[in-house]
Order: C-alpha cells, then structure tokens, then sequence
C-alpha cells in the first residue's frame, strides 16, 4: 500500500506538471479529473491508513509493536504523533497509536518500546487528556518497575514560560524512577521549533534502521566546499571514518557551539543519476531549477528520491523540470561537529555505512566517496543546547565511542580555549593501532594538561577493559569523586550498545536518584545516535 500511495502522490504531481505544460483546454480537463480522483482515493487510503495505525499490529514475528503516545492539548502534538507511527510503519516496522486518555500502566509494562509526544499547558500542566494519567503518575499506582521498557521523548512547550516543557520533564522523571531506559535526550520542541522537529526524524531513521524516512519541512541549506578528506583508520576491522573539512561559501555561516550539528543534504551516487538519466533519455546537462537554484539536471535529480522502478514508464517523456518538481528531497543527516568556528572551518568525523548488498549509506556515501574535493555540499548548522559546554569551570567527564569523539573533540577544544583543564575521557573503539582517532591532538592535551586524564577502551585488543561502559565501571572510584566535585557528565556516540552499557554503569556508580538529579540540573547530558 506504500507503493500504491507513492504511485498516485506522484501521479498527481505529474499532472500538476502536465497542466503547466498544456495548452489544450480539453487536456486540462482531462487532467483535472484525474487529480480529483486521485485526490479523493489518496484521501480514502491515508483515512484507512490512520486507522490501521491507531491499531495494535498483531505478533507476526517482528515481535512486539513500537507504542507511540500522545498528551496534546491543541492537537499539535497528536499530528506529529500521527507523522511518527506513519514514518515509522512506512520503515516496516509494527506500531500502536494512542492517545494518553487510553495508556494505562498495562500498556506501558507490556511494550519493549515507547514514543512519547507530550505539550505542557498553562503553567507547566499536563494537557486535559493527560490529566487522568498524571494523577495516576503522582499517587503512584502504576507497575513498580518498567525495567523492559526503552522510550524516547518528544516535549513541546514555550520558552516564554517559567516552566518549559514542565510535563515533559515529569514524564521523563517518572519513568526513569521506574527503571525504564532512554533511548536518547529528550528532544524539547520551543513553539515549533523546526531544527528540533527534524533532529527527532533523524531519531526515527535510527530506530528504523537508517530508513530514509522523507524530511517533514525542507531544510534551507548553505553552500560549504568539502575541503579535506582524511582515512584515519587504516587497516581496520571496522569500516572507514573519515576526518572531513568544509568550509561555506557565505563566511557569516561559520557560527556555532560545541555541541552542535551540522545536518547534511546528501546526493545519490553519480552512476545512479547517469543509470536514471540513460533509462529517461535524458541529457542531464539540461537546465532546471531545484530548491530555488539553478543547476543541470543531472545535480538537480541526484538530491531527489528514486522511485520504484515500476514507475519509470510514468516519468518517460516529462518535462525536466517536470520531473524535479514531483520528486521529493533526500532526507537529511545529522553530524555533530568536530571543530570551533575559530579553526576556519567545519570538521566532521564520519564512519561509513555498508549496507548488505554492499551500496554504501546515502550521507555516509556521499561525504567519503562519491563527493569529490573541492565539491559543493549542502550543509546547515543546527542549534543543539541539550550538548552545550559548561558556562564554567566545573569538571567535566566526556565518555564516547567511535565516531562520538566529534562531537566530544569540540567540548575539549572549547575547554582549552576558555583555559579551563579539568577535564578526563573515556573513549572507546577497536585497536589501538589503527583507531586511535586523533591520537596525537589527545596525547598533546594530555601533555599539556588540558586533559587530565584518559582511559582508553579497546574492544579487539584483548585484555580488559573491552568497551567504554567497562572502563567505566573500572574507574568507578574516581568518577564519584569528580561527580562529588561537581563534575558534569557529557556523553556521545552509538545509541545501540554504548548509551544503554555507559548510563547503566553510571547509575551503579552514582545511585538512580543522583543520575536523575544530574540529568534535571544539566550535568549529565548525551548526544547519542
């Protein structure tokens, strides 16, 4: 049925064009009734479409269903739970839609997986739907533990009130008390926030598996040059990260935070644009406008998503621009940035991803290897507060894996601009001799006391520690001493594996009411994917 939809959105796309084009009146007529036709059965299925969604998907070996709840007082917050079980159905994946009014404790003890969408109104209160459910909440009488469950939040407020997201935080209090896991830092979405709305789409392509899942809002890009491109693990078991350099073509875009996201408008592969083209009989040399920029036709269709090869006979003989104007853009990725704005320019670290059938990942493919040096990639920078520095001198504990050292590499850079040297890693990866990521810049802030102290994890050199969450645990004695200090607590890297092992570990060491409490005051905060 997702291709059937897919095939009549874009039927009413091409007859958009095809009107345009027209110049018989009988043909525009013609044209006119298809799209009402389509538009009345595009209708009738997403109507069914939301019921099947709002319906338990039964056990068919995928095992249990996502739930996706919503607590909405305006109807905001139901829509974009709406959006949320589609993108994720859409992806394959099983899910059950309900409102708060309906989600008891039951509910909640027997799903593996939540996501919840929440608005606060008033003065921190929970919507009217939700009111039976935060009473239930506050006296207590719901399951003792929800040890099964992993959840992510999505809390939509105003920051003009005292009380931002106030229920949200609640929720996310609760369900920690009860021994639930968080999939990630609640996302906090002030009046709409678009940037926020698509760092929590970029949540969902991971849940799914890295689905391309279709942006709700089109981003407005900068134009950045991809400078540099460094291999730094040679020779290892794991596959290629990348040291990327970008700078922007408008120098009034070099302004971020550590702690911030560059989000990347990626491209199909040039062969797959030529295969395209070859199958249209098309010269892609051909000018046309995309985005509201002009290009040849050829960039324009690699920033679009293919379509089924069942509708390729639809799309032979449009009009280029035609054709552009009824394709969707690729989606967007997220990657946190490695560098200052005072370096000059953006730094990214990048793994890539192989699918099965060998086809690299969509951004991934693109940054690594099919851009070449000196390309024009579409970039925009995001604001992620949730991972902001410090404002002051307090120690700070940074725990990642992987490419996780990016965004971790920023906060130490921050941190030895402001001279403030308080500060120890513990970081994660395979073997020592070919994925010691930025090992020399590490060792020289060792030396110079930037870094206090560094614990490294190899996961394929054998001996222990083997993962980050181990050297964790290890260190136990001296993260509560730091923490006793007032240290914060900064982490970032893998969602699956390291997240879940390093907050377990750091609820051992701490106690669930102290991580809770750092978690409320800011001192413990993740940027995980």
């Amino acid at each position: 049925m997702t291709r059937w939809l897919w095939g009549n959105v874009f039927a009413v796309g091409v007859a958009l064009a095809m009107l345009a084009h027209s110049r018989a009146f009988m043909a525009a007529g013609v044209v006119i009734a298809y799209l009402a036709f389509c538009a009345g059965a595009i209708g009738a299925h997403r109507r069914r479409r939301a019921a099947r969604v709002r319906l338990s998907v039964p056990d068919d070996g995928q095992g249990k269903p996502t739930l996706v709840a919503y607590a909405s007082q305006t109807g905001f917050a139901e829509q974009l739970a709406t959006q949320t079980a589609r993108a994720l159905q859409g992806a394959g994946m099983p899910v059950q839609l309900l409102s708060f009014a309906d989600l008891d404790g039951k509910h909640l003890a027997a799903c593996g997986q939540a996501l919840f969408l929440v608005s606060t109104t008033g003065e921190g209160d929970a919507p009217d739907t939700a009111s039976g459910f935060a009473r239930k909440l506050l006296s207590g009488t719901t399951p003792d533990t929800l040890k099964t469950l992993r959840y992510g939040i999505l809390a939509l407020g105003d920051s003009s009130y005292a009380r931002f997201c106030a229920f949200g935080h609640a929720l996310s209090g609760w369900l920690q008390r009860h021994q639930a896991e968080p999939l990630f830092d609640m996302v906090e979405v002030d009046n709409g926030d678009p940037g926020a709305l698509r760092h929590w789409q970029n949540h969902l392509s991971a849940l799914s598996g890295g689905a391309e899942i279709e942006d709700w809002e089109r981003p407005r890009y900068g134009r950045w040059q991809l400078v540099e491109r460094r291999l730094l693990n040679p020779g290892s078991l794991g596959q290629p990260a990348w040291h990327l350099a970008l700078v922007p073509e408008a120098a009034a875009d070099l302004t971020w935070q550590a702690g911030d996201i560059a989000e990347v408008g990626p491209c199909r592969p040039p062969e797959a644009v030529a295969r395209l083209l070859d199958r249209l009989s098309l010269d892609g040399s051909m000018a046309v406008r995309c985005d509201s920029r002009p290009m040849t036709l050829a960039e324009a269709l690699a920033t679009r998503l293919p379509l089924p090869d069942v509708h390729m006979a639809t799309m032979a003989g449009l009009a280029p621009q035609a054709l552009i104007d009824a394709l969707p853009a690729l989606p967007h990725r997220e990657y946190s940035i490695a560098s200052l704005p005072a370096d000059g320019r953006l730094e990214l670290l990048v793994r890539q991803t192989v699918h099965a059938d060998g086809t690299l990942g969509l951004a991934s493919g693109w940054l690594t290897r099919h851009a070449a040096e000196g390309a024009h990639i579409s970039l925009r920078v995001r604001s992620n507060r949730g991972f902001h520095a410090p404002d002051d001198d307090r120690p700070l504990i940074l725990i990642g894996n992987g490419t996780g050292l990016a965004g971790l590499r920023a906060l130490l850079k921050t941190r030895a601009a402001q001279g403030w040297h308080r500060n120890w890693l513990l970081f994660g990866e395979r073997a020592a001799a070919h994925d010691d990521f930025h090992g020399a810049e590490l060792a020289a802030w060792r030396e110079q006391g930037v870094l206090q102290r560094i614990d490294r994890a190899w996961s394929r050199d054998g001996g222990a520690p083997h993962y980050v969450q181990d050297a964790v645990r290890a260190a136990a004695a001296g993260i509560a001493a730091w923490v006793a200090q007032g240290a914060a607590i900064y982490v970032c890297g893998s969602l699956q594996g390291m997240a879940g092992g390093v907050h377990a570990a750091l609820a051992d060491i701490l106690g669930d009411a102290r991580l809770q409490q750092m978690i409320d005051t800011g001192h413990y905060r993740r940027d995980v994917y």
